[in-house]
């Protein structure tokens, strides 16, 4: 075995004191006594506790391990008679231009998680959210690692829930999974509400979570939760890894699960499986040929029964939900074939530009009155990718295709006249190919009359204020409706701005719109955001995040990680110090408005105060300065907060 000599610099010690350095790669307990210097492994044998955080004790002259008082000689590092765990010691000399320690030279070492997060890294997983902490700390320096070596890039943020927001809106924009890190116990708790929402959207996601050692595990011990229980009702897939020779493949299926079920993937790694070294030949987990293609063919007789409803339709109407938002371009092209108007539902805001001469808008609580005329007179619907939530009210009377890839989908809600399983680009492409095309003038300028008086109601709603002098969310959203690129990516939060966002806020075509769907959790926006910014960082698009003061005050601190990362994200805060969703729910049950008042701080400043750009507008004529000056800011975050109506949509 070969050694080295290590200058250290321990500092200006006295008899009776120790402290910690590093040489060599290793963490080292370095002590000065009455018997000279010593220099022991500072990592206690018994349980792991650094020594060089102990103490000295006066009347033996042995070091004291600060978790649990184990004793070791600081020079010999062994322990008192008749004990058995003795602390590595290392030679230490004195020299003129220091002190010097001698450490065996370390054999270049891969480990178990290296290999893991090779795996991972090879099946597509290219981003990390988390924290890391103590029981995730083999876990974390392989990633470290990776990212070192341009494999992978991980984000630190202030709160696990922020990693898991972060990561559910990285897989609903790219449908690939990104991962989010946490500790046990309290760290991997926290992710859950974020793994819930990737779940009910259908995002894929990736939860490595670390536990206790599995000696402990089960009589109490600090920090334990049974994480398997814990997340059962959320993963659809969740393992403990135990040993090396399944640990690679265990991350292969998990990440398959992840992309083909759509859906939340979960690895457990225990403190002990985290620092076993990695196999010798570890076999080779491709991704080619364990995962098929999912552009499936609808069946035959299915897809004549829908050219038949649509060929003999006057009135058709497309309705695409957010399923159909990667195949957009050819649900245009159908729309324009057939002349038929194209509905979205509210997740699938932007499919389809707001200016397009065949454009309805959103459907249902959150869109304007256009879609819901529109869809009263049809006579045929064709469904793409959308699962007749409650929220978006289509209509149950009009003869219905639906189509997706998911047969539990297909109808789950009530029975549709046409039931079509396949990908839906499939067979958007085949009907392009069989039906012929057909003009509809007066349908077009019917529509063009529509959103015109829509428009003009919009512009009249953008004028008013309450008896504060607060402006309405429309004129917000005018301005917003210009502002943001054309192939921007909006993450947008829970409450009355998110509704005032699908009612004003006009999408251009290439726009992609991101929020918390079936869970509905307020505080999404700002870790969306963060998660949309991983996802398109080499692309240089914008991402603009939207909430109210109630939504980003859960998640405020992770303006910091914005900064940190220098995140050029634009947050537009509608701050009304009120929670005014839920006070209109109350007004609307006919009960008191009671503890929905914030008392907040001025969110412009503290911005500033955590290294970003803050704005603050009152009036709306200072809207289009401060949202250009905002997005055109990539020197870290911005911030507009915008003084609004409390309870108006």
């Amino acid at each position: 075995m070969t050694t080295t000599w290590y200058r250290v610099d321990p500092g200006d010690m006295e008899a009776g004191t120790i402290t910690t350095v590093v040489a060599g790669g290793r963490a080292l307990a370095v002590t000065r006594t009455a018997a000279g210097w010593g220099v022991v492994d500072n990592r206690c044998p018994h349980q792991g506790g650094p020594l060089g955080d102990g103490e000295i004790d006066p009347q033996t002259g042995y070091l004291l391990c600060p978790w649990h008082g184990y004793e070791y000689d600081p020079v010999s590092g062994q322990p008192p008679p008749g004990f058995a765990d003795s602390a590595i010691a290392y030679p230490v000399e004195e020299r003129a231009d220091g002190l010097y320690v001698e450490l065996p030279d370390q054999e270049a070492r891969v480990s178990l998680m290296d290999q893991m997060v090779d795996v991972m890294t090879e099946w597509g997983v290219d981003t990390v959210f988390g924290m890391v902490g103590h029981s995730n700390l083999g876990m974390a320096d392989a990633i470290r690692r990776a990212e070192q070596a341009h494999r992978l890039r991980y984000i630190g943020v202030r709160h696990e829930g922020a990693a898991a927001f972060a990561a559910s809106a990285y897989g609903k924009l790219t449908a690939r999974p990104a991962a989010c890190l946490s500790i046990a116990g309290p760290g991997a708790t926290n992710l859950l509400t974020g793994l819930w929402d990737a779940k009910v959207d259908r995002a894929p996601i990736l939860a490595l979570t670390g536990q206790v050692q599995t000696q402990v595990l089960g009589p109490g011990a600090f920090q334990e939760v049974p994480l398997a229980d814990a997340f059962a009702p959320v993963a659809a897939w969740s393992q403990t890894v135990l040993r090396a020779s399944n640990a690679t493949e265990l991350v292969a299926l998990a990440v398959k699960h992840a992309i083909v079920d759509r859906d939340v993937a979960h690895l457990i790694l225990p403190d002990e499986v985290q620092e076993l070294d990695g196999l010798e030949a570890p076999p080779d987990r491709p991704m080619a040929g364990r995962v098929a293609a999912a552009d499936i063919h609808p069946p035959d007789e299915a897809l004549a029964e829908a050219l038949k409803l649509l060929d003999g339709a006057e009135r058709p109407v497309i309705v695409a939900g957010n399923g159909a938002r990667p195949f957009r371009e050819l649900v245009v092209a159908l729309a324009e074939r057939i002349d038929a108007p194209v509905i979205t539902t509210f997740k699938a805001k932007g499919l389809v530009g707001d200016d397009h001469p065949l454009a309805c808008g959103v459907v249902g609580r959150s869109g304007t009155p256009i879609p819901a005329a529109v869809m009263a007179r049809a006579d045929a619907m064709l469904v793409l990718g959308a699962s007749f939530s409650n929220h978006s009210g289509l209509a149950t009377w009009v003869p219905t295709i639906q189509v997706d890839t998911d047969r539990m989908t297909l109808g789950k809600f009530g029975p549709v006249d046409v039931p079509v399983l396949g990908d839906i680009g499939v067979t958007l492409r085949a009907l392009l190919d069989t039906m012929t095309p057909v003009e509809r003038p007066d349908l077009r300028l019917e529509l063009e009359r529509r959103w015109t008086r829509w428009r003009i109601e919009k512009a009249g709603r953008a004028t008013q204020k309450d008896h504060l002098g607060r402006m309405h969310p429309a004129a917000v959203f005018e301005a917003l409706s210009e502002a943001v690129p054309e192939d921007g990516a909006i993450a947008v939060d829970v409450g009355n701005n998110t509704y005032a966002f699908g009612h004003y806020f006009e999408s251009k075509a290439a726009q992609d719109v991101v929020m918390s769907g079936y869970l509905g959790s307020i505080g999404f926006a700002f870790p969306a955001a963060m998660g949309l910014w991983a996802a398109t960082r080499d692309t240089g698009r914008k991402v603009v995040s939207i909430s109210g003061d109630g939504g980003f005050g859960q998640y405020m601190a992770e303006f910091t990680t914005a900064v940190k990362y220098q995140m050029p994200i634009t947050h537009i805060l509608l701050d009304n110090a009120e929670l005014g969703k839920i006070s209109r729910e109350q007004i609307g049950a006919i009960r008191p408005v009671w503890e929905t008042d914030l008392v907040n701080p001025d969110f412009a400043e503290y911005a500033r105060l955590c290294g970003g750009l803050g704005l603050r507008v009152s009036d709306r004529g200072e809207l289009p300065d401060a949202l250009a000056r905002s997005m055109s800011h990539t020197d870290g975050p911005s911030m507009v907060v915008v003084e609004s109506m409390a309870r108006a949509v």
